[in-house]
């Protein structure tokens, strides 16, 4: 039976208005917006409608809003789509009223976030309805756009998937260098249980099913199948008997997900997410009458 999606922890501001802030500096520099506020009357407001393009999952809607709210925090917005609503085409989600030069200025800042992270839960979406009516979750990777993962990994969750580690510091993945360098499996793993807390998971990966049938005399959480086609998965898994978690990862694409997802393994890892989607296209619409 398929796993149902669930609404994902809302974004801390906290990890948000710093890159917010960083982003506004980069496109306002030292001068500002010099052809706004060249052309455009301080005292105008304007009606702006935030506008869906194409179909899509929405992700990064509060971030957006607070690029607008930075440049005018009077700004009113009457919110016609929720976070992580399904957009299609043509679909408003939102309706801005404030000053037209704030609606100028905030607009490219704010479209960059709100169609990468859109971009990147329309993907996890597709991803995680490829499963069917497997078990298998989708998981993301540390494949990230620097400064951003918090927010492309908080994408992720609103399109239905899961997070892997967020970095180097919450999570063990043991692979084939860690093991030479520490002189061997046994040695590795037994390293890393000398020096985590109960709550570190250790994961680790393995090329082989040879590899596997070492790795489960072991005690880890997790191992990581890289590299296998379905059939090797199917065996791995028979072997591993529910004793470790089993993740799947390397190549594959979404053609390829409902293969493996009915090999019977608990996670699919998929880098692209988060490094080669595309940005969903969204607009700003001023209203001219």
């Amino acid at each position: 039976m398929a796993i149902p999606e669930y609404e994902p922890l809302p974004l801390s501001p906290l990890l948000y208005r710093p890159v917010v802030e960083r982003a506004l500096e980069e496109d306002l520099g030292l001068a500002g917006d010099i052809t706004t506020a060249a052309t455009v009357p301080a005292d105008l407001e304007w009606t702006a409608r935030l506008n869906a393009r194409e179909e899509g999952r929405l992700a990064g809607l509060p971030v957006a809003l607070d690029v607008f709210h930075r440049l005018d925090p009077f700004m009113a917005v009457e919110i016609e789509k929720p976070e992580g609503a399904d957009l299609e085409p043509d679909d408003t989600v939102a309706v801005l009223r404030g000053k037209a030069r704030a609606l100028l200025t905030a607009e490219r800042t704010a479209l960059n976030i709100l169609t990468r992270l859109s971009g990147i839960a329309t993907q996890t979406r597709r991803a995680v309805r490829a499963v069917g009516d497997n078990r298998t979750r989708i998981v993301c990777t540390r494949k990230t756009t620097p400064t951003l993962r918090a927010l492309e990994k908080y994408a992720v969750r609103v399109g239905g998937g899961i997070n892997h580690r967020f970095g180097l510091f919450d999570g063990v993945l043991i692979k084939d260098n860690h093991i030479a360098a520490a002189g061997g499996l046994r040695a590795a793993v037994e390293r890393a249980r000398a020096v985590l807390g109960h709550m570190t998971k250790i994961e680790v990966e393995v090329d082989n099913l040879d590899q596997l049938a070492t790795l489960i005399d072991y005690e880890v959480d997790a191992v990581l199948l890289d590299n296998m086609k379905p059939d090797q998965l199917r065996a791995a898994v028979a072997m591993v008997r529910g004793r470790m978690l089993t993740e799947a990862s390397g190549g594959i694409r979404i053609h390829d997900i409902p293969d493996y997802a009915g090999a019977g393994v608990d996670l699919i890892s998929l880098g692209w997410l988060t490094h080669s989607a595309p940005g969903l296209d969204l607009g700003l619409d001023f209203d001219t009458a």
